[in-house]
């Protein structure tokens, strides 16, 4: 499938923003490393999320909680270097922020400089409005997340929508536009209602990137290991596969095993 040429050579934060003002939804997928980054920054990805949702995927664990600031460093470099065209944000994992903002920062000047990422990304309102002031003023763009914030999974106790309750949803609201005004580029909103998602977005001057959230947001953002079917126990309704990697992998691994046993492989062309 060939799509249009895009206007943006390397895509910004400025580029986000003029997306958004011309109506141009905005591309959004996770990564972790060099391979994968590349294949999506060539097809033309607006925006390349290293996640600590690399903790799932990548490491296995059940939450998002126990990946470390070095490990999510690591993860970025690899992406980082795959890049030519996308923007590439980088989560601060939990507990380098979330104390006060001057460790908040230190963080955030860690990501950038280490890693190379563009920006960073950390989840909450109210709670972390100093730190997102703080790292904007250093000259660190900042992605703001909303909704269901997997890093606060614990206090939450489930992973179903969040905001489906007035009181919620007003803070919500609240907490969004606080995050704009402190300066944020961008809002994920992931797991909320679609009626709560479209007044967010139509509120804000900045780009809004949904996950479960509805077709009003911005942009749309997936984890690279669902979108592509990899990861076959996660199955939410917002969640669109796109390949059943696990299943054609499997094959092909089986295949190979069977080729080596029977003597199949390498044939005489495969040496030499």
């Amino acid at each position: 499938m060939s799509l249009p040429e895009s206007p943006y050579k390397k895509v910004t934060t400025h580029s986000i923003q003029k997306m958004k003002i011309a109506g141009e939804k905005i591309s959004m997928i996770t990564a972790y490393d060099y391979s994968f980054a590349k294949i999506f920054d060539a097809a033309g990805m607006d925006i390349i999320l290293v996640g600590d949702s690399a903790s799932n995927v990548m490491a296995g664990h059940v939450t998002t909680l126990p990946i470390t600031l070095e490990q999510m460093i690591y993860h970025a470099q690899s992406v980082v270097r795959a890049h030519q065209r996308s923007l590439i944000v980088v989560d601060i994992p939990f507990g380098y922020y979330q104390s006060n903002s001057e460790i908040a920062l230190a963080s955030a000047i860690r990501i950038m400089k280490e890693s190379g990422g563009h920006t960073v990304k950390l989840e909450g309102g109210e709670e972390v409005i100093d730190s997102v002031k703080k790292i904007v003023r250093a000259g660190v763009p900042v992605m703001g997340h909303l909704g269901l914030t997997p890093q606060s999974i614990n206090k939450f106790g489930t992973y179903t929508v969040r905001a489906t309750e007035e009181a919620e949803a007003e803070k919500l609201k609240k907490d969004a536009l606080l995050l704009q005004e402190a300066g944020c580029f961008a809002i994920v909103l992931e797991k909320i209602p679609a009626s709560l998602a479209k007044a967010v977005t139509e509120s804000l001057s900045i780009p809004t990137i949904g996950i479960g959230a509805g077709a009003d947001c911005d942009g749309q953002v997936l984890v690279m290991h669902d979108l592509l079917g990899i990861n076959t126990n996660f199955t939410p309704r917002f969640l669109r596969k796109y390949l059943n990697l696990e299943e054609q992998i499997s094959s092909a691994i089986k295949q190979y095993i069977q080729d080596v046993k029977t003597k199949d492989f390498p044939n005489e062309m495969e040496q030499y």
